[in-house]
Formats: C-alpha cells, structure tokens, sequence
C-alpha cells in the first residue's frame, strides 16, 4: 500500500497502523482519514492478521484532533459531508470482526479521542490526554463523540467534557471507564501487544462473535440481544474451536485454535 500518513505493519498476527504526521501531532485531515479508512478495509480481509493495534508517532500524540486549517474552510454543506466521512471510518473501525486495541500515546483530542473511543479496547500511556475541545472552536464533535462519549462514560459526564472543553489525564480517564488500562509509556507498547497476543489465543469465531453481540448493547433491546447472544452461542457450538476448545479442558491442556 502507498501511505502517505500512516505506518502499517504486520508481524506475528497483529497489524500495526500508527498515524504518521508528527509535525502536525498527527492531526486527522481527509487524507489521513481515506488511508486510515483503506487501511482498515485490508487488515479486515486479511486472514494473517487477528488483532490490529492503532497509535501515534512521537512522543507527544495519538491524534491531537482533526486539521483545524481544513476544517476552519466548511460551509453547513461540506461540514456534513466532513462529519459524515469520519464517522464512516470510525464506524468500521467499531464494526470490525477482529480486535481494535487504541494504544494512546499522548495527546487524543477532538478526532483523537473520537478514534480511541471507536476502538474495542482502549489503553493510555500516564502522558496521555483526553478530551473533547470543539466547543472552544465553536463546533460539536462530529466524528461520533457525542454518541459514544456518552455510551461510553455516561451522560452527565459526557455533557461536562464536551461543554466544557476540558481536559482529562490518563488517571481520570481510567477511573471514569474511559480507558482499560494506564502505564508508562515505555511499557504502553509491549502490553498492547500482550494484550493481543492473549487474545489471538483464544477462538477466532468467538472473539468475533463477542465483538458483534457487545457491539449490538445500544442498538437492541434487551430481549433482542439476547435472542442475538443465544444465536451467537448456537453458531459458537457448530464451528471446530468449540470441538477443541472443550476437549481441551476435558483432557486438561491448553487449546489449539490456530491449527
């Protein structure tokens, strides 16, 4: 692939896109946006990658927003259009059948935060920063933030930052269910890709069906999603991971998944 803006890698099943425009604390222009958006489309068709892991470059930033120079030049007509493509990108991100881990580096702002929250799991070094700053723009986030800001942290605090444009440090952000988990920065990295590893461990087809049925919490009722999960245990019990998976523990070994 040719990228201009980001940095893709594959190595022991886990594909790697790191946004690359440092000189810009890797600010999200439509550009980036499109590459990102192909990027994940390939990881997603390809069967050598099982958990995709999305950073920063530098020291500074994961994404410290989107590029206030093309966003400043909207019309009403455009800034939807605008809107609307990120929140197509984000949606597959979302939407994906593999693992998205958000590995925050620094600064995650405006589109930054927008795209960790997009992720399935999101993982903060203790530099890093959160928030949702448009208001001090004149703006509303338009990547999906209002939405899954508010799923994912709750309404009244949702309302706080995003009004208010704050701040919140890593600490913070763990203790309100923003992010899983807060380390140093030099280890932010290799327990990431822990993380993933671990994960690659278990059965591919339930990992998927996982992500689909949590995915689903806020667009079903109850009584629909567990029809959806009690589908989804159903096709579990058909596939080989099961088989294997529970003759493992009967025969008291680790499960082979990836044969």
């Amino acid at each position: 692939m040719d990228l201009k803006n980001l940095i893709y890698t594959v190595e022991n099943n886990i594909a790697t896109i790191t946004i690359n425009r440092p000189d810009k604390l890797n600010a999200l222009n439509h550009e980036t946006l499109a590459e990102l958006g192909s990027v994940i489309e390939h990881a997603k068709n390809d069967e050598k990658v099982y958990v995709v892991i999305i950073t920063g470059a530098g020291e500074k930033a994961f994404v410290a927003g989107a590029d206030i120079e093309e966003l400043s030049k909207l019309d009403s007509k455009r800034a939807i259009e605008f809107s609307r493509f990120g929140q197509s990108v984000f949606d597959k991100i979302e939407n994906m059948d593999k693992l998205v881990i958000a590995a925050v580096n620094g600064f995650a702002l405006g589109g930054g935060c927008e795209l960790a929250l997009a992720c399935h799991i999101r993982l903060s070094s203790d530099k890093a920063r959160f928030g949702q700053p448009e208001v001090n723009l004149g703006v509303i986030p338009g990547y999906g933030g209002t939405q899954r800001l508010a799923r994912q942290i709750n309404k009244g605090r949702a309302f706080e930052y995003i009004l208010t444009g704050d701040m919140i440090p890593s600490n913070d952000a763990f203790r309100i269910g923003l992010v899983n988990r807060v380390y140093a920065s030099d280890e932010l990295m290799p327990k990431a890709i822990e993380m993933a590893q671990k994960i690659i461990s278990k059965g591919s087809f339930a990992i998927s069906a996982s992500l689909k049925a949590i995915n689903a919490v806020h667009q079903l009722s109850l009584e629909e999603g567990l029809k959806l999960e009690a589908e989804l245990f159903g096709e579990c019990c058909d596939t080989e991971e099961f088989k294997e998976g529970t003759e493992a523990f009967l025969e008291k070994r680790k499960p082979n998944f990836r044969k």
